[in-house]
């Protein structure tokens, strides 16, 4: 990878956002951006272990079950749809720093929780924090990125998740041998929250957020610092203008806003149910329960992030629909196996939840780069606040139910409503898709 400082970039006169050169500061920001999607996926693949000893020690009903798994959804539906607005209204810098002190709090008051209740008002709090980093870090990306490296760099956003929640499961596999491990590990997400918001603290605001509020000096200044030395605005003229936050509820960007919501809703009901009862799930599966089922779950998570690592190789070669079409329709597949036949041993079990995950990594990492791209800049951050809220809700009375669906319809046809939803994914993704390889952003979020 061909990376420059931006003193070497600026010998480049003239370079804009979309067309500079990558450099550290970009690899930087991303680096510190990905700690959201870090956190959102330790968490909740977290909360997947924790479970195991909790319903044990408070004989925790199944009501009360989905409700905690479900809580840091619901939050991130409230964060999402809340603070995303904000983001666009104030700013990308301030909310950057704020959500993360957030999460910090509160994932150390959960180490003192006595009851369902506490835990469940905690985690949604945590929820409401993570949803509101979404658009925050997703827009500082999309708006500083190289149109060469825009759909790396958000992906890479996407596949942090995957290594949040890998890392999870092996913490959680560690501590679930202590009598009291789940209290260390629902606070443990405190320690990298703290190293990531220090890592934010010299982040500055986006040049074109600034543009957009009419600060064009400022919005200069940050770019020379940050992109080249003689960087220039010449792109955005023709990308910004007057674009309400009303418009997102009519018209072409409607139909945008119906596309993501629904392709990332199918993307992650599967996928957040089983991260949320991920190892009672496999024991389903005459996994032999106990460790077996734990280190499985924690293998899950490492074909995830395979398959993001593959996807972001491939989106910018194949484009963004093959990519999204492929992946959900494989996914399926996998997912459709495992209802036919729940049965089959350990190997093929493991083969089709393998296919699954690996397949998944295309629509996973479209979660980011589509709403951003297809979006702009005074309504970005809302926007995708916007479809990660609807998504979230989906998500959320996924995950709620999975426990009421494996207990009342069985574990069979639990699968086949996944490969149904994957499906569903397929087919909407076909005919809405639209391909954004290649092209500059303010071409990418026009109607025209």
């Amino acid at each position: 990878m061909d990376v420059d400082t931006p003193a070497s970039a600026g010998r480049r006169a003239g370079s804009s956002l979309d067309t500079a050169q990558l450099n550290t500061f970009h690899v930087k920001l991303a680096l510190v951006s990905s700690g959201g999607p870090f956190l959102d996926g330790y968490i909740l693949g977290i909360i997947g272990i924790a479970m195991v000893q909790i319903q044990t020690q408070w004989r925790m009903s199944i009501l009360w079950s989905g409700l905690i798994g479900a809580s840091a959804l619901i939050g991130v539906f409230v964060g999402g749809a809340v603070f995303g607005a904000v983001t666009d209204r104030i700013g990308r810098k301030l909310m950057f720093m704020i959500d993360l002190i957030a999460i910090i709090v509160c994932s150390v008051l959960q180490f003192f929780v006595t009851n369902e209740i506490e835990l469940f008002v905690l985690r949604l709090l945590i929820g409401i924090a993570v949803g509101a980093d979404y658009p925050i870090a997703t827009s500082l990306v999309t708006e500083f990125a190289p149109k060469a490296w825009r759909a790396k760099l958000l992906g890479g956003l996407n596949a942090m998740w995957f290594v949040g929640a890998t890392v999870a499961a092996f913490v959680g596999y560690v501590l679930l041998s202590s009598p009291d491990g789940w209290k260390w590990m629902l606070a443990s997400s405190a320690i990298p929250a703290a190293v990531i918001v220090c890592a934010r603290a010299r982040i500055p605001e986006s040049p074109r957020w600034l543009h957009s509020k009419g600060r064009t000096q400022e919005a200069v200044d940050v770019l020379r610092q940050t992109v080249a030395e003689h960087a220039t605005l010449a792109d955005l003229p023709e990308e910004e203008g007057a674009v309400p936050m009303r418009a997102l509820l009519t018209g072409g960007y409607l139909k945008r806003v119906v596309f993501i919501s629904v392709f990332w809703t199918c993307t992650i009901v599967t996928l957040f149910a089983i991260y949320a009862f991920g190892p009672q799930v496999l024991a389903l599966f005459n996994l032999n329960g106990g460790d077996e089922a734990n280190l499985g779950y924690g293998l899950i998570n490492l074909f995830f992030l395979i398959g993001n690592v593959v996807a972001l190789l491939l989106v910018d070669r194949l484009g963004r629909r093959p990519v999204l079409i492929g992946g959900f329709a494989v996914s399926a597949l996998g997912l459709l196996y495992l209802a036919v036949a729940p049965d089959s041993g350990l190997w093929m079990v493991a083969f089709a939840f393998a296919v699954y995950a690996v397949f998944n990594g295309g629509p996973s990492i479209l979660e980011w780069i589509y709403p951003n791209e297809l979006f702009p800049t005074e309504v970005r951050a809302t926007a995708v606040g916007l479809c990660t809220g609807i998504s979230r809700i989906g998500s959320a009375i996924g995950t709620f139910a999975t426990p009421w669906s494996l207990a009342s319809l069985g574990l069979s046809a639990t699968m086949y409503i996944a490969a149904g939803i994957a499906l569903v994914g397929a087919l909407v993704s076909f005919f809405m898709a639209p391909e954004t390889k290649n092209k500059d952003l303010h071409v990418t979020s026009a109607l025209t």
